[in-house]
């Protein structure tokens, strides 16, 4: 495993813990030089320290400070192998509950900040001449929704159907490019914390965080919690493999599955309608 990565560089979002963190351990351990990229500074610095990369304090939902992160990693090492959008977050609230003020911080945050990501950083895996790989973190929550969870969902629905085109069109282009989707279940990380990071200029909210596994429409679901370098583990490995859809709890997709049904089953009642 070691040096199979050797020189290759890759950006992550998300980077100074929990599942962002994981998968950079990943990535470093296979010998790639790793970009993080987070608001804590003291967490940014601990985990660059660690794994030998690189870090920058910066905001997703800062276009421009993203781009100015792209410009940096052009300047010192010419080129980019891998993207990892992974910063997001992760609070609750009934939707007829939620204010637009939250749902400006949960859509500039898990939506705008993988738009962001792609604006910044594709244009250099476009233009380095050896294979790509996009990995864009969604949510198991990406393919099925349940109460106190839409807003959160319908963000993460965003990421998959992104996630789904983009592969499409960088398949089109040649598939020099891979790109897949995470699909995580419980991991401990600190998402479950994410009012910590709610914008000022935002005020009070309903949004309130929790784990989403404790939400309404979870209550029969018992899948066990996974460390982050498990998840990270399994994220980088399938990537490699092209793999498109990542999931670390393939034994609590039961509500995606019986999704998929349901929604077979009325495409074959609208026939006869």
């Amino acid at each position: 495993m070691a040096g199979l990565l050797q020189g290759k560089v890759a950006v992550v979002t998300g980077g100074s813990s929990g599942i962002g963190l994981g998968i950079a351990q990943r990535l470093a351990a296979r010998g790639c030089h790793v970009v993080l990229i987070g608001r804590n500074q003291q967490a940014l610095d601990e985990a660059a320290a660690a794994l030998n990369g690189t870090a920058f304090r910066t905001d997703v939902t800062d276009a421009q400070g993203l781009h100015d992160v792209a410009d940096a990693i052009k300047a010192r090492f010419g080129h980019l192998d891998i993207l990892v959008n992974n910063a997001g977050i992760g609070p609750t609230a009934r939707m007829a509950d939620m204010t637009r003020a939250d749902w400006a911080w949960m859509i500039d945050t898990n939506i705008w900040s993988v738009i962001n990501g792609l604006d910044s950083f594709l244009p250099l895996l476009q233009a380095n001449p050896d294979p790509g790989y996009i990995l864009n973190t969604s949510s198991i929550s990406g393919m099925f929704a349940v109460p106190t969870i839409g807003g959160y969902a319908a963000t993460k629905y965003a990421v998959v159907a992104m996630s789904e085109t983009l592969a499409a069109e960088m398949a089109q282009d040649g598939g020099k490019i891979s790109v897949s989707v995470f699909l995580p279940g419980p991991v401990r990380s600190n998402i479950h914390h994410s009012d910590r990071n709610r914008p000022d200029q935002l005020g009070e909210g309903q949004l309130k965080s929790g784990r989403l596994e404790d939400a309404e429409g979870f209550e029969n679901v018992t899948i066990p919690w996974m460390d982050a370098d498990e998840a990270g583990e399994i994220a980088v490995r399938a990537m490699l493999a092209g793999q498109l859809y990542i999931w670390t709890h393939p034994d609590g997709t039961a509500p995606i599955l019986a999704r998929f049904r349901q929604i077979e089953q009325s495409i074959a009642d609208s026939e006869g309608i």
